[in-house]
């Protein structure tokens, strides 16, 4: 029974809790009810129930619920990713659509392809610093989200309060900062062509070339749609690397495959690039599963809400009630993948693919863990980047960058247990991860070497490409 004024938060474990969401589903059902303070939340942790409540039942469930310390203190609500569902956030996310679309996803991959390389580039010399380059390369809870009112305090007597708003005060200055760099260098140029392609830059033109639609926006609130893409992409991609590190490390097998993938596609003369995506599709679903196996917003990213009352399979869902998507559960359900911690990027093979001529022959073990016995209900095999009409814009965008790291990463580098004083290989232990709605692994060391040192030289000189590329940018400028 929930107690008044803190409701279950005595139970919640802190450490975890969507693992404890986990076992709580196989005594409660798919989907549960917790009292958040006097707030319910839903935990939802299979994916017919996603897809029934946050896909099919988009027009309901695509709120969110009332954020207090990051929308109304923070952001002052002008952030995309905590607005409720209306036509303020209707107008921002269309916004974002003509920037992350295929055609301008098109534009940033020369972008990506040398930041890939920059990564690479700097393995070579720091590989024991990789979290911290993985970090580079891709650029707690308040009690007052569970009584409101208290926001309503004077700073004097809620100091929280006022570093929370100074906070987002320079977040706000430095956006603004951001925005009108790009939209000087657009002014002060002889054609639009002469400035690198950027979203913040494909944002500007859409604004322009839609004042009916977007005009209404003003230049501060117009900085944030940008700014909490970033924010939103740069951690949750770092985190997907070193994941994918983590998995490649422990899993030598699906790093050999990788590897001839790459070597029999690809050769020792060049660097991959994305129009070689097609015929990599080893390398394709090894990003799946990396995004499958361990999703880095745990609980669903943000949270919905409903903004308007309603039942499903008998239960009454009050307007307003704050719902999670345990995407750990719904990521690692044994329904669909028998052996879920099980590393095996040929999950996501289609069965052409499955006779490649560089797949090993699996053994006797293996042969259950080759295929799921049936297709997982969300889209991509998994609800890594949300659900509905809040799914993450930006989806496109990450699987690019994840897509492109590992591809020029795995040709460049093989990554090996680091060895103990006896000589044996490390064990890792792959369940060792950080705490709260973005987890990524607990540091660990490992080896980083270049495969063959030929290629270190084929590394060096594409890094003249990748710096004539980002040259164009203002911060890399001399």
């Amino acid at each position: 029974m929930p107690i008044s004024f803190v409701g279950n938060k005595l139970i919640i474990p802190t450490s975890s809790p969507w693992v404890q969401f986990e076992k709580w589903a196989q005594i409660y059902g798919p989907i549960f009810t917790l009292w958040i303070g006097r707030r319910p939340t839903i935990i939802i942790s299979d994916p017919n129930v996603a897809v029934d409540l946050l896909e099919n039942g988009s027009t309901k469930y695509s709120s969110r619920p009332r954020f207090v310390v990051m929308g109304e203190l923070y952001w002052d609500n002008a952030g995309i990713l905590v607005q409720p569902y209306g036509k303020e956030w209707q107008v921002r996310r269309r916004m974002l659509h003509q920037a992350l679309n295929r055609s301008a996803l098109r534009l940033y991959k020369p972008i990506q392809e040398a930041e890939a390389t920059r990564l690479c580039e700097a393995l070579l010399d720091e590989p024991s610093y990789y979290e911290g380059i993985v970090d580079r390369f891709t650029a707690r809870s308040f009690f007052v989200e569970t009584v409101p009112w208290l926001k309503h305090f004077p700073n004097f007597l809620a100091p929280w309060k006022a570093e929370i708003q100074r906070r987002g005060r320079e977040e706000a200055s430095a956006n603004m900062e951001l925005l009108l760099r790009v939209q000087n260098e657009l002014r002060d140029a002889k054609s639009p062509s002469d400035i690198p392609e950027s979203l913040t830059k494909l944002l500007i033109q859409a604004r322009e070339a839609d004042q009916t639609t977007f005009g209404g926006l003003s230049d501060r609130d117009f900085s944030f749609v940008p700014a909490s893409l970033f924010g939103a992409g740069s951690d949750t991609t770092a985190s997907t690397l070193c994941s994918a590190i983590l998995m490649l490390v422990t899993n030598p097998r699906v790093q050999a495959i990788a590897h001839a993938e790459l070597d029999h596609i690809i050769g020792a003369e060049r660097m991959p690039t994305f129009e070689d995506e097609p015929d990599l599709p080893y390398l394709k679903a090894l990003c799946y599963e990396t995004l499958r196996i361990r999703p880095v917003a745990v609980l669903g990213g943000t949270p919905h809400a409903n903004s308007v009352a309603d039942t499903y399979e008998g239960y009454f869902i009050p307007k307003g009630t704050t719902i999670l998507s345990n995407s750990w559960a719904i990521n690692l359900n044994s329904k669909y993948y028998p052996t879920p911690n099980h590393f095996n990027p040929e999950w996501f093979l289609s069965v052409d693919h499955k006779t490649l001529s560089y797949l090993p022959e699996p053994s006797t073990e293996e042969l259950t863990e080759i295929s799921p016995p049936r297709m997982h209900p969300a889209k991509e095999g998994h609800s890594s980047f949300g659900w509905g009409r809040r799914i993450c814009p930006g989806a496109g965008l990450a699987h690019n960058s994840l897509f492109i790291a590992l591809a020029r990463l795995l040709w460049a580098f093989e990554i090996k247990p680091v060895r103990e004083a006896d000589g044996s290989e490390r064990k890792y232990d792959t369940f060792a991860y950080t705490q709260g709605f973005n987890i990524r692994p607990r540091p660990f060391e490992c080896e980083i070497d270049v495969r063959v040192e030929g290629r270190r030289q084929v590394l060096k000189a594409e890094m003249k490409n990748a710096e004539s590329v980002m040259s164009r940018f203002a911060p890399f400028q001399d």
